[in-house]
């Protein structure tokens, strides 16, 4: 980069950081109200939503995932399948 080429400093987020040696009031953060997240609302009650399964009647699956939950979950595979009680 050229030596004229100057860009601007970042400027950081103002936090609230607790005095050096004092514990702050609230370790948590529990007083904050959470983001709301975009979207659009779940409907009130339960019973009048509406769940749609678009997934086909048998799923592809790749030698390789089979290999990953093997490696992962074999022991729990061998103790949940096996015919040895």
């Amino acid at each position: 980069m050229p030596a004229s080429v100057m860009t601007r400093p970042r400027e950081s987020k103002a936090r609230d950081t607790p005095v050096p040696g004092e514990a702050p009031d609230d370790l948590y953060d529990y007083a904050r109200v959470p983001a709301r997240r975009p979207g659009r609302p779940a409907p009130s009650e339960p019973s009048t939503w509406t769940v749609t399964d678009d997934w086909p009647d048998e799923v592809p699956i790749t030698e390789a995932e089979i290999e990953v939950f093997e490696a992962w979950f074999g022991d729990l595979f061998d103790e949940l399948f096996s015919t040895r009680h």
